[in-house]
């Protein structure tokens, strides 16, 4: 009987917490703080770091490929698709959602930004 009564307890405890903010500031920028959305949480900073490393990967490969088409050719592409035309990659990557690929074909830079 004192059991279920004390894991109850137990269980009461632990979901409600002592009810104080704790003073610790993490380097992080996660606000929310709460168990239950702990998941969520993890789960974007995933997808937001994923998101970085295929911006970064891409524009590092792109710009690598416009190099070798500019010692190849003597000249930047006009454009991207220039670069699949000569076959120095096989096709332009996508990229993430709400992004585009920018190239300025003066300097040869590739870059992503917000659409």
């Amino acid at each position: 009987m004192k059991i279920p009564i004390l894991a109850s307890v137990a269980v009461a405890s632990l979901l409600l917490g002592c009810g104080e903010k704790s003073s610790n500031t993490s380097a992080t920028t996660n606000t929310s703080g709460s168990v239950v959305t702990a998941p969520v949480d993890y789960l974007k900073a995933i997808t937001k770091g994923e998101q970085d490393a295929v911006k970064t990967v891409d524009t590092t490969s792109l710009n690598q490929a416009v190099d070798m088409f500019n010692v190849d050719k003597g000249r930047y592409p006009k454009d991207l698709n220039e670069l699949v035309e000569a076959k120095v990659i096989p096709k332009l990557p996508a990229t993430p959602y709400g992004t585009k690929l920018a190239y300025d074909p003066t300097t040869g830079k590739v870059s992503v930004v917000k659409e």
